[in-house]
Order: structure tokens, then C-alpha cells, then sequence
């Protein structure tokens, strides 16, 4: 199989589709890697490295596009990329439709097959693809959150962890999947008075056992987060719904109880955001204020450390991208259900309920769709 990665070109997206070491192992499994000059720069790879696996260097995304079997990316693709999409290509990447509908209107026409990272599977009923970006994200929430509460950045002007005789910032995580977890961790760190808002009485335990006396885990209710919320100086959205649309859980009559100068980051802004006045930002302008709070919402968090995050990512994803090369897309979504789970959109027709509903758009069954081609 001829497999492209394209150079990103999301507003600071510095990550990479395949590593260099990737590109080896699928060419020493027999397939062809295509990658676009200086698609790896971001993470410190160049194009001799990728040459020296045996990757060929193409100097245009056009040429990758026309050529590839299967597209293996980071972030979804954007409008001019979706263009370029061909029928029965396979599309391997994020995507987080769901809030996201002329992406979807996009990919439909395309004809494309097009997996989500984000919504494959495991036994466990977890989301390994998503995982080590949701890990990079929740950690990176707090740094981000820090620096906003920062006087220059329009925050408070509170110390994360205060000092002797100065009591640290009220931090707030609402959601304790594994954004949350990763974010409480790195709150606990930096001695942070540290709140976990869940509803899973059975995480609501882990959390407890894990943490002990270094952060509260409650169980959330809508008048214990709107206490909360006034109480907080940072408030990180660590909410996910898989494949929907996040539930918006701060309202913006609730900022006006909120202390001024108070950060909101919220980390489902790819899935629409879980604050009622979230839109997504950029790492060049990261924030925006409303009735005083800040917020930050930049929608690709681990694209700022794009190293880490692409040994993380490829680490995970190499597994599948290699079942798909070697089986074809057909054969290896039928041998493996939690991958099958990934297909959102193939050869005209949406594969993923969340996504259809949301959007209001017909669904088809993912095996019904796959058996249709």
C-alpha cells in the first residue's frame, strides 16, 4: 500500500502523522511511505531522516493526495486538503465531526473512508487512539492555566501553588476521565487546591484512593458545580462524550458568579467545548474574555509540544495503521471491531451514530455501510 503523510497545516500544528521510526516500520513491512518536505520539522525530524528509512520525499501535498492509498495524519484535514480527498482513499486521523459540519459535508461528498481516531476502541471500553492526547492535553492544561492566571495574560494575578501564608488557587476539573486525571495530577504537583467534579461513583473511588487527602473528588451535582464554579480561580472542561458533541455545563449566566480575572481552559473545544461561551482558538491568540473570565480554548493543546506528542500518538496508532496497510481497509475493519468503531464516514454515508444524530444527517450501520461497497 502507498501510505502519505502531509505536512500539517492547522495554525501551529507542528505535529507529524508518522515518525521516522513509523515510516521504517511500515517499509520494512512492504509498503511505500510518501511524506511531504519538511512534514516533520515540527517534532525535529527532517527529510533526511525519513529518506534514510526508505520514505520518499514529495514536495507538494497535491502529489501525496493524487498518489496514496491511505492519508495518515494528525489533525482532521482542512478544507482545501478535503478537496483533495478521492474516492475509496482511506483517511486516517482525528476528525471530531460532530461539531464540525462542513467537514462532514466535505468528507460525504469526498467518498473517502474515513477513521477517527478518536473514536476507536479497546476491551476495556476506553479510547486508546485518543488516550496520549488526552494525557499531553490535561497536563498541558494546567501549564496553560497557570500562565493565564498570570496578570499579563488578563488572569488574576494568582500563584498556582501560593506561598508560605498565602493560600495556593482554587483549581476546579470537571470531568475525572483521563484528561482530568492528568490535569489533577500536575494541579497536586504544584501544590494547587484541587476540586474533581465526576458523576461515576466507581472513578469517583479511584480518584479518592489515588489522591487521598491531595484533592477532593465529588461527585457533581448542578448546585455543587455552581458552587464551585463561583469559588474557583482556574476551571479546566475535561468532558467527553465519545464521538458527540460535548454537554455545555457552564453556563454564561454562571461567569457572573465566577471571581474576575478567573480561567476557564477548556480541553473539549475540538468536540464543541464545554462552556456555553467556548470558541476555538489558535496558539497565536490562545485567549478571549467574557463578562471578565478568561478563556482558553485552543483546539490542538498538544500540537504545542509536538514531540512528545507524536512518539505518543504513533506509539498507538502504528498497530492499526499497519492492520489497514496489510489487510486493506475492508478486511481489517471486519477482523477488528474496536478499529471498525474508528469508521466515521465511508463512501458517502456517515458510520457513526453520534455524529448523524448530532448533525441531524441519516446513519447507516457500520457493517451494513462496509457490506454496501
Amino acid at each position: 500500500m502507498i501510505i502519505g503523510v502531509p505536512k500539517e497545516i492547522k495554525n501551529h500544528e507542528y505535529r507529524v502523522g508518522l515518525t521516522p521510526e513509523s515510516a521504517n516500520e511500515l517499509i520494512s513491512a512492504g509498503h511505500s511511505v510518501l511524506v511531504e518536505t519538511m512534514a516533520g520539522v515540527g517534532i525535529g525530524a527532517n527529510d533526511e531522516e525519513y529518506k534514510r528509512t526508505g520514505a520518499k520525499i514529495i514536495n507538494n501535498a497535491a502529489e501525496i493526495f493524487a498518489t496514496a492509498d491511505m492519508i495518515i495524519k494528525v489533525k482532521e484535514p482542512q478544507a482545501n486538503e478535503r478537496k483533495m480527498l478521492r474516492e475509496g482513499q482511506i483517511l486516517f486521523t482525528y476528525l471530531h465531526l460532530a461539531p464540525d459540519i462542513a467537514q462532514t459535508r466535505d468528507l460525504i461528498n469526498s467518498r473517502a473512508i474515513c477513521i477517527a481516531y478518536e473514536t476507536v476502541t479497546d476491551d476495556k471500553g476506553g479510547l486508546p487512539l485518543l488516550k496520549p492526547m488526552s494525557q499531553v492535553a490535561g497536563r498541558l492544561s494546567i501549564q496553560a492555566g497557570a500562565t493565564t492566571l498570570e496578570k499579563s495574560h488578563g488572569g488574576r494575578g494568582v500563584l498556582l501553588g501560593g506561598v508560605p501564608g498565602v493560600e495556593p488557587a482554587k483549581v476546579l476539573i470537571i470531568g475525572g476521565g483521563v484528561v482530568g486525571f492528568n490535569a489533577a495530577q500536575m494541579a497536586v504537583g504544584l501544590h494547587a487546591d484541587v476540586t474533581i467534579l465526576d458523576m461515576n461513583p466507581d472513578r469517583l473511588e479511584w480518584l479518592e484512593n489515588y489522591f487521598s487527602a491531595r484533592a477532593r473528588a465529588l461527585y457533581s451535582s448542578k448546585t455543587l458545580l455552581a458552587s464551585e464554579i463561583s469559588k474557583a480561580d482556574l476551571i479546566i472542561g475535561a468532558v467527553l462524550v465519545p464521538g458527540a458533541a460535548a454537554p455545555k455545563l457552564v453556563s454564561r449566566a454562571m461567569l457572573k458568579t465566577m471571581k474576575r480575572g478567573a480561567v476557564l481552559v477548556d480541553v473539549a473545544i475540538d468536540q464543541g467545548g464545554c462552556f456555553e461561551t467556548s470558541r476555538p482558538t489558535t496558539h497565536d491568540e490562545p485567549t478571549f474574555i467574557v463578562d471578565d473570565i478568561v478563556h482558553y480554548c485552543v483546539a490542538n493543546m498538544p500540537g504545542a509540544v509536538a514531540r512528545t506528542s507524536t512518539y505518543a500518538l504513533n506509539n498507538v496508532t502504528l498497530p492499526y495503521i499497519l492492520q489497514i496497510a496489510n489487510l486493506g481497509w475492508k478486511q481489517a475493519l471486519l477482523n477488528n471491531e474496536h478499529l471498525k468503531n474508528g469508521l466515521n464516514v465511508i463512501m458517502g454515508q456517515i458510520s457513526c451514530e453520534p455524529v448523524a444524530k448530532e448533525q441531524n444527517l441519516p446513519y447507516v450501520e457500520a457493517d451494513k455501510a462496509i457490506f454496501s461497497v
